[in-house]
C-alpha cells in the first residue's frame, strides 16, 4: 500500500462524502462561472488539506457535518488564494498547467476567486460553530498578511531565517495548522487537544514550504517552474539564506541586491543556485525539515487509534518525501 492509500484508508467513506459536499457547493447556472469552476475542479490536487482535517476529526470519534463543512471551507479558501496569487504573481502556470488567469484573464480570476471566498464563508457558517468561523477568519488574515510580508521583504537586503519562518508560517503553514485545528474543533476536542493538533499542522506546513523551496533549485516540469524561479521573483529562501549568511562574499552580496531589485539574469541565477548547492544549502534545509518531522512525530504519540496514527505519519512523510 503506497503512502496516499495509507493516508486515506481510515477515512475512505468520509472522503467520498466530503467530495460530494464540496462539489455540490460549486454548482451554478451561470455558464462562464460554471466553465471556470469546472476548469479549477479538473486541476484540483490531492485534497491534502481537507484530508488532514478529516483525519484529525476521525480520531476523536465519528465525523460530523460540521467537519465536512469546515474541510470544504478550508479547501475553498485555499483554492481562492491560489487563484488570486497567480494574478498577483503574474503566473502563467500552476503545477505544469495553465493558471486560471492565463486560461481566461485577470478580471475573471479575481471574480472567481471572490466567489470561492464567499462559498468558503458560507460553509464556515454551516458548521454552526463560532470558534471555527473565528479560526477561518484569522486564517484569511494570516494568508493575506503573509503574502504582503513576503512582498515587503523583497526590498530588505538583510537575509534573516527569522523573517523567512514568519513569512512561511503565515502564507503556508497556517493553512495546515488551521486544518488540523478545526478538524479537532469540529469533533469536540478539548482546548488542549485543539492546540496540540494546531501545532502538528504548523510543523507539517513548515515542512511543506521548505520542500517547495528546495524544488526551486532543480528543474521540474510537473511543478511548473524552472530552476531559480523564486529568485527571479525577488525571493530568497532557506537554502540560499543559509549558504549566503555562512559563506557569502562580495559577489553573493551583489547577486542578492540584483535579486531584490529584479534585475538578475538567468546566468546569475544559475550562479547563485550553484553557490547554494556547493555550500550545503540543500542539506541544511533538509536537516531543518527532519527536525520538524521529529517534533511532529512526538505529537503523534498521543494519537490512540493505530490506523489514524499510521495515516498521519504517512501524511507527514508524504509531505517531506514527495517529488512534486
Amino acid at each position: 500500500m503506497d503512502k496516499t492509500a495509507v493516508i486515506k484508508h481510515p477515512i475512505e467513506q468520509e472522503l467520498i462524502e466530503f467530495k460530494e459536499v464540496f462539489d455540490n457547493s460549486l454548482h451554478t447556472s451561470n455558464p462562464l462561472l460554471k466553465e471556470v469552476l469546472s476548469y479549477i475542479r479538473r486541476r484540483n490536487g490531492k485534497m491534502m488539506r481537507p484530508i488532514l482535517a478529516l483525519l484529525v476529526a476521525k480520531q476523536f470519534g465519528s465525523i460530523s457535518p460540521a467537519t465536512y463543512h469546515a474541510a470544504a471551507t478550508l479547501e475553498m479558501l485555499h483554492t481562492a488564494s491560489l487563484v488570486h496569487d497567480d494574478v498577483v504573481d503574474e503566473s502563467d502556470e500552476r503545477r505544469g498547467q495553465p493558471s486560471v488567469n492565463s486560461a481566461y484573464n485577470n478580471k475573471i480570476s479575481v471574480l472567481v476567486g471572490d466567489y470561492l471566498l464567499s462559498t468558503a464563508l458560507h460553509h464556515a457558517a454551516l458548521t454552526r460553530n463560532i470558534d471555527i468561523v473565528e479560526a477561518v477568519a484569522r486564517l484569511g488574515q494570516n494568508l493575506s498578511e503573509g503574502e504582503i510580508l513576503q512582498l515587503s521583504n523583497i526590498s530588505n537586503e538583510q537575509l534573516s531565517e527569522e523573517v523567512y519562518y514568519e513569512v512561511i508560517r503565515k502564507k503556508t503553514a497556517v493553512l495546515f495548522a488551521t486544518c488540523a485545528q478545526v478538524g479537532a474543533m469540529s469533533a469536540g476536542a478539548t482546548e488542549e487537544e485543539v492546540e496540540m493538533f494546531r501545532l502538528f499542522g504548523d510543523k507539517i506546513g513548515i515542512c511543506f514550504q521548505i520542500k517547495d523551496d528546495i524544488f526551486d533549485y532543480y528543474d521540474n516540469i510537473q511543478i511548473g517552474k524552472p530552476t531559480g524561479n523564486d529568485m527571479l521573483e525577488g525571493k530568497i529562501t532557506l537554502p540560499a539564506i543559509y549558504a549566503i549568511n555562512n559563506f557569502g562574499n562580495e559577489r553573493t552580496a551583489e547577486l542578492v541586491r540584483k535579486i531584490k531589485d529584479n534585475r538578475i539574469s538567468s546566468a546569475e541565477i544559475a550562479e547563485m543556485v550553484a553557490f547554494t548547492k556547493e555550500h550545503g544549502g540543500i542539506e541544511y534545509a533538509e536537516k531543518v525539515m527532519e527536525e520538524y518531522r521529529q517534533d511532529a512525530l512526538q505529537i503523534l504519540q498521543y494519537v490512540k487509534d493505530d490506523a489514524i496514527r499510521e495515516a498521519l505519519t504517512a501524511y507527514l512523510n508524504y509531505v517531506i518525501d514527495r517529488t512534486i
